[in-house]
């Protein structure tokens, strides 16, 4: 074949499109790798740090304060930092335990936070589905066909045979480009003696150049999805956070029943100590023998509130159990030895709108509503995009070589046939009321999570406000009930002395017993009351865990200071 000057230079023209197209899509390529950067590690660690980075003092630092905002002061641990290990308790024996061993063995085997640890894992699975989204697919296809028919001219058949073998491989990019590159070879036969094959090399690229172009649309799907995955770990944090606390209430609660276990058995020994001396005056006949029934009711009231405590103890035991999920079998019988003692400590409160700032950046359900707007702005992005027309720049270059044999079919591609398409594509319906529709939901959608940020804002407040008076309530009434106390023993001590010299009366003097019975225990459940609220103040302040010197994911607030990608849309009146 001879070529003119006009086919050279389209052949030329020809093998540099089809080399700078290669080298387009090689760098496109890259780029996707370079725009799609590994995710980080997953780090779903909940226990005590390696090392305290606090010790407790009258003021520590508040939790989130680093770079992004000054140091807050707020009240010091009511306990101390959790220990490096849980106990190892043997098959047999009593479970003894302080506080803070309870809460790691709360956190290391607890049902309920075995199954929430698993949302975060769920959630990078969506991150690595999303992301497959730009992975290349390589697809081979290989097929044989075969025909008979009648020729034109006589009543002849002919038998006609077709094959084909080719490999494609695709890639989507996060520009909003799909390219594709092939190799095929096609083979037809023509009454099984007449071979011809085709051999084509080809490079399809469709660039979309208004809806789907751009990195901040392609990628806003998996930017969501990790943000889902970070809204997970904050939920994470707020579930180990709520167990810590209700571990650690549970466990002073049972302290609480084991001391009015307690109590009540020193007021029966009381009793029946009043009722061995009113049958002594009564054999000496300086007592009426009516007064034993005053006596022995009393002891019969001691007994029912001791039934009650054991009842209680037994129930609050079970929910400690079940908290704790000791591993060892059939550990619904197993005993409790605590080793921490109610003990109420002294600690000075800062100003309440420290707590509150300080919840306001800590709170994981805060922090949750902020992802949940940026996952809204991402909304947006996708929406607004989908408003514009689809119009798609293609280009398709390919190369063949036509020969009689299969290998002749591949070195015929040196010669100077190709083809070459270039060409643009249009799509837009005239209303648009679908994409439209979905743009007005994504800015009311934004709209109503601003709102419910703040709202849980407002929310968080009253929590953090509301335990900072009940600190203070359960403070005054742990000084209070201790008065209390000191004047009942007074009183009955009183009461007593005049029973024995024949000025009371053994319903007088059980009473006196009644009333310090009552104000022993409400001693007792005010330092657990207190100790309760403490408790409670640090979790709406959503500091718990930097208090105990635990570790977990969603340690830090989310930066909404972060540049949004999109306009907020407009308030409605």
């Amino acid at each position: 074949m001879i070529m003119t000057g006009a086919n050279k230079t389209a052949a030329r023209r020809a093998a540099w499109m089809a080399r700078t197209a290669i080298a387009l899509t090689a760098a496109m390529a890259l780029s996707s790798c370079a725009v799609l950067p590994p995710a980080p590690p997953a780090d779903d660690t909940i226990g005590p740090r390696a090392a305290p980075t606090t010790a407790p003092s009258e003021v520590a630092a508040a939790p989130g304060a680093g770079p992004s905002g000054p140091p807050v002061a707020t009240a010091p641990l009511s306990q101390p930092a959790a220990p490096a290990t849980a106990p190892a308790p043997g098959p047999s024996g009593p479970l003894s335990l302080t506080v803070d061993q309870a809460i790691l063995m709360a956190l290391e085997h607890n049902q309920a936070l075995r199954v929430q640890r698993l949302e975060p894992a769920i959630g990078r699975t969506f991150e690595q589905q999303e992301r497959a989204e730009f992975d290349p697919i390589l697809s081979a296809e290989a097929s044989y066909a075969r025909r008979r028919a009648p020729r034109d001219s006589d009543d002849d058949r002919v038998t006609t045979g077709e094959a084909l073998l080719g490999a494609i491989l695709s890639q989507h990019l996060p520009t909003g480009a799909d390219v594709s590159a092939g190799l095929t070879n096609d083979l037809t036969t023509l009454d099984l003696r007449d071979d011809r094959y085709v051999t084509r090399l080809g490079l399809s690229v469709n660039q979309a150049l208004l809806q789907g172009a751009g990195l901040s649309v392609n990628l806003a799907t998996v930017r969501q999805a990790r943000l889902d995955t970070l809204a997970s770990e904050y939920e994470l944090r707020g579930f180990a956070e709520a167990l810590v606390a209700q571990t650690e209430q549970t466990y002073w609660d049972y302290a609480m029943a084991l001391r009015t276990i307690e109590i009540v058995t020193n007021a029966m020994t009381l009793a029946r100590q009043q009722i061995q001396e009113t049958r002594e005056r009564v054999n000496v006949g300086t007592l009426a023998e009516t007064e034993l029934a005053a006596a022995e009711a009393e002891l019969a009231r001691r007994r029912e509130n001791l039934i009650n405590a054991r009842g209680a103890l037994a129930i609050v035991r079970l929910r400690l159990l079940r908290l704790l999920n000791p591993q060892r079998e059939d550990f619904w019988q197993a005993e409790l030895a605590l080793q921490s003692a109610p003990a109420a400590p002294e600690v000075q409160l800062d100003d309440v709108e420290t707590y509150v700032q300080v919840a306001l950046r800590m709170r994981p359900e805060l922090n949750q509503a902020r992802l949940g707007i940026q996952r809204g702005d991402l909304e947006l992005v996708k929406t607004r995009n989908g408003l514009l027309p689809r119009l798609d720049l293609f280009v398709t270059l390919g190369k063949s070589g036509y020969a009689e044999s299969f290998g002749r079919g591949y070195a015929d591609l040196s010669e100077d046939g190709y083809d070459a398409l270039v060409g643009l594509r249009l799509e837009y319906p005239p209303a648009n009321r679908a994409a439209a529709a979905r743009h007005q939901r994504a800015q009311y959608s934004r709209e109503q999570a601003l709102r419910a940020l703040e709202n849980l804002s407002q929310l968080a407040q009253v929590d953090v406000r509301s335990a900072y008076v009940e600190v203070g309530r359960a403070l005054e009434q742990v000084a209070a009930t201790a008065a209390t106390r000191r004047l009942q023993e007074e009183t009955l001590r009183v009461e007593t002395e005049k029973f024995r010299v024949g000025k009371s009366t053994n319903f007088q003097v059980a009473q006196a017993q009644r009333d310090l019975l009552e104000s022993r225990i409400s001693e007792v459940r005010a330092g657990v009351a207190y100790l309760k609220a403490l408790t409670d103040l640090h979790l709406q302040q959503g500091a718990l865990l930097e208090r105990r010197g635990i570790i977990a994911p969603g340690a830090g607030p989310v930066d909404m200071r972060w540049p949004s990608p999109v306009s907020p849309a407009p308030a409605r009146r």
